[in-house]
């Protein structure tokens, strides 16, 4: 097992390696950064410059946090990972580790994970993104929630773009969060019904806590 330095900064879950700011991105297929190469946890990967316009000068830039790369599931699903975002710290490992908690089910699609989640009376399949620091709900009922204001978030495949935001009662393995969910854009609405799912639930439910991710065993301990 490897510890890392994570950090919970302007909304978005980064690790340290060697000094370099690295966005963990679950809901990203693909990898990229400023380096061809790097090693985690002893495993040595290739990495692309980009992914299409996005590069780690623009993914700086949209997050507001210079950074030099994004690690999407292609690296990430590598791995065993227990996020600790209050004590800063990021463990990993090839080997399987152990996480006490409620353990979520998990789903995959292109490698990006699913998980259900349940809004009022209904259970929605959702893409579980830490790379989004608002989470979003495809439905017409969000705008029965109180609304709580406007933001501007980004999408690799769309650049900037603006959202209202409510704040949405959710439950996830029998426990109850307030998310903040806002409405994506018709494009990126698309893609997620053919991916047969109703939102992204971003990474506000990993802040403040110790959470375990372990894809390679499709569950999520929270």
């Amino acid at each position: 097992m490897t510890t890392l330095p994570l950090e919970f900064r302007d909304g978005h879950l980064f690790v340290n390696l060697r000094g370099a700011l690295w966005l963990i991105d679950t809901g990203a297929p693909g990898s990229f950064g400023r380096t061809c190469g790097l090693t985690i946890a002893g495993e040595s990967f290739q990495l692309a410059e980009n992914c299409g316009f996005l590069d780690a000068d623009t993914l700086s830039e949209f997050v507001g946090v210079s950074c030099a790369g994004l690690l999407g599931a292609d690296i990430l699903g590598r791995f065993d990972h227990i996020w600790d975002c209050a004590a800063g710290t990021l463990a990993v490992s090839t080997d399987e580790l152990m996480h006490r908690g409620r353990g979520i089910p998990l789903e995959e699609f292109m490698g990006i994970p699913i998980l259900k989640v349940r809004i009022g009376d209904g259970e929605h399949r959702m893409f579980f993104d830490t790379g989004a620091q608002f989470s979003y709900f495809q439905s017409g009922s969000l705008e029965s929630f109180t609304r709580v204001g406007c933001v501007t978030d980004f999408h690799p495949g769309l650049g900037r773009f603006q959202t209202e935001l409510f704040e949405v009662p959710a439950s996830i393995g029998g426990v109850t969060y307030s998310i903040r969910c806002g409405r994506l854009p018709d494009m990126l609405a698309m893609a997620l019904l053919l991916a047969g799912t109703d939102g992204i639930l971003g990474n506000a439910v990993i802040q403040d806590r110790t959470v375990g991710y372990f894809p390679r065993r499709n569950v999520l301990i929270l």
